[in-house]
């Protein structure tokens, strides 16, 4: 195995000697060089500026992304249908050279928040909707690694090359460094929590009357709690303890500026592979037991129960309306299975779809969200119920992200089971879904379930 600063040198002297067959001067798109990595990665480093790091440790699939070779953002109504007309044409024509027949592509980090009409962004916010190609990105599945180096163009060709090369100088080396390990448990202070549980149970009563009423089927309300650390808090670490704690989780850290927001998720909104659309209907939630015969009684209580059976079928049925008037195709099984996580188990549904024609994942997200399992049933009545009774602003929380190649296929996942970190200071978010039947004491603790996820892996960060 080559020894870092060997690897660096090999990978530099790659660049140089390829250089010339990069098509600087072509007026608009973008050029990739993909490189194979001799090795994978120890650990993924945050060497400041920009970054993103998606993992999901039981599919050994990793995507990260360093700098930022080209972006694109839209806001407002209709924001989504902005971005995916400016992705378009920019991603159709990313030119890529795979000199050493790696098979791997090229891609960019995409993403966009719970709420998209927002008319304007706060100057130094995240947009609402963005893609970000990175400048060097690093792909790795099964254990073979590439990395891949991107620019817009027209680009200066030194001035390019010299800035590759200052990136792998600080890029390559520590890729060979361990993932930063767990600290001693810190003692994390419960800050402002909203709602607050006596206000929680009046939105409870009030989304139970809207639901006896007829205004709704179903709505998801949400809570958010502040933690503050005794020390700050350590975006790497954090990501490193989720993939550890929730293996079968995706894990999705970002940075833009001083805050980062990391997310450990079960939810997948979509993946996209030319027509074949996979989307995961999530809802109906039980807790684990550490004795086996009793974690076997909550997971026969959960797909016997009535009421969570009700809630994962409108799940279901809003993603099969949604998908079937494009789709050639459908495959939906006929009763839910189960996803057993760490910390809760949930009724699970995967649907399938061959699309009729070729489709990318902002038009599906544009149909897909925000599904049932985060927004409710009728989506656009409770949703508007949502803005004007939850006492905060979702921000990226129950939004989505992931990743898109040249051709817009890709994944994007539910941005659930997440925190956004600020020096010592970290927000976390968590939702249940309320139908005829739910009881304000059980939700609340739903959801208290729900933050311990984030909570265990805090202690550590």
């Amino acid at each position: 195995m080559l020894a870092p600063l060997e690897t660096l040198t090999q990978l530099q002297a790659r660049v140089a000697e390829l250089a010339d067959q990069l098509p600087w001067t072509r007026d608009g798109g973008l050029a990739s060089l993909i490189l194979e990595l001799p090795a994978p990665p120890k650990g993924i480093p945050d060497i400041g500026g920009p970054m993103f790091h998606l993992e999901h440790p039981h599919k050994r699939t990793l995507r990260a992304g360093f700098g930022m070779a080209a972006e694109y953002r839209a806001q407002g109504p209709g924001c989504l249908e902005r971005l995916r007309s400016q992705l378009r044409p920019a991603l159709a024509d990313w030119w890529r050279l795979d000199p050493d027949d790696a098979g791997f592509d090229a891609f960019a980090w995409i993403g966009f928040a719970a709420t998209l009409d927002s008319a304007e962004t706060p100057a130094g916010a995240t947009p609402p909707a963005l893609c970000w190609v990175p400048e060097i990105g690093l792909q790795c599945l099964d254990g073979q690694c590439v990395l891949v180096l991107s620019t817009r163009l027209p680009a200066s060709r030194d001035g390019t090359l010299a800035r590759w090369l200052e990136q792998l100088a600080g890029l390559v080396p520590a890729l060979a460094l361990p993932a930063p390990g767990p600290l001693t448990p810190a003692c994390l202070r419960r800050g402002e929590e909203l709602p607050e549980r006596g206000d929680w149970d009046k939105l409870v009563g009030e989304a139970l009357q809207a639901i006896d009423d007829g205004v709704l089927t179903k709505v998801v309300a949400a809570r958010r709690l502040r933690l503050v650390s005794e020390r700050r808090l350590d975006a790497g670490r954090l990501a490193t303890a989720l993939t550890y704690l929730f293996p079968s989780c995706q894990m999705l850290r970002w940075r833009f500026d001083d805050a980062a927001f990391v997310a450990a998720t079960p939810e997948r909104l979509l993946s996209l592979r030319g027509r074949r659309v996979e989307v995961d209907a999530l809802a109906g939630t039980a807790g684990r037991a550490a004795p086996a015969a009793r974690d076997a009684e909550l997971a026969e209580a959960l797909l016997a129960s009535a009421k969570d059976r009700h809630e994962h079928d409108l799940v279901v049925r809003d993603i099969v309306d949604s998908l079937a008037p494009i789709s050639a195709s459908l495959q939906v099984p006929d009763q839910p299975g189960l996803l057993q996580l760490t910390n809760a188990q949930h009724l699970w549904t995967p649907v399938f779809a061959t699309l009729r024609e070729d489709d990318d994942v902002l038009g599906l997200a544009q149909r897909l969200h925000p599904t049932p399992a985060v927004n409710g049933v009728p989506r656009v009545a409770a949703r508007t119920w949502l803005n004007d009774r939850e006492p905060f602003a979702r921000d990226w929380y129950t939004g989505a992200a992931g990743w898109v190649g040249p051709d817009l296929g890709g994944d994007l996942w539910v941005l659930l089971r997440c925190a956004e970190l600020s020096g010592h200071r970290a927000d976390l978010y968590a939702g249940a879904g309320l139908v005829a039947g739910s009881d304000a004491a059980s939700e609340w603790q739903e959801t208290e379930d729900k933050f311990a996820a984030m909570l265990t892996a805090l202690q550590f960060a």
